[in-house]
């Protein structure tokens, strides 16, 4: 396992929970090639509401059971990782948006948890 400690990039995929790729929800997918390819980790977030480029105010209301609410998927690393990964997960997406940006990392570690 790589460590990761100092100045890295953390990119944010900003996408809609209706989002798909392929049968999966587009975050699921997501989370699977990152896994895939040795990236640490990588979070999904649910916004409480949001919109986007089409200004469709997406919100969850107590009656309302297909709200597309906001995800955002959290992933940081190296510059040159995100390079690479970044064609894969462009191909993926039909929309959305994804920010990239300086990160310093001042701790990283899991425990190892012993059988």
């Amino acid at each position: 396992m790589t460590k990761l400690i100092g100045e890295k990039v953390l990119m944010r995929i900003f996408i809609g929970e209706s989002d798909r790729y392929g049968r999966k929800p587009l975050y699921e997918a997501l989370v699977e090639l990152l896994r895939k390819e040795g990236f640490a980790g990588a979070t999904v977030l649910r916004g409480v509401c949001g919109f986007g480029a089409h200004s469709v105010f997406h919100t969850q209301k107590l009656l309302d059971l297909s709200a597309d609410l906001p995800l955002i998927v959290e992933v940081v690393d190296s510059q040159e990782r995100i390079n690479a990964i970044m064609p894969r997960i462009d191909e993926m997406m039909d929309g959305g948006m994804i920010t990239l940006e300086k990160a310093t990392v001042i701790r990283y570690s899991y425990k190892n948890k012993e059988p």
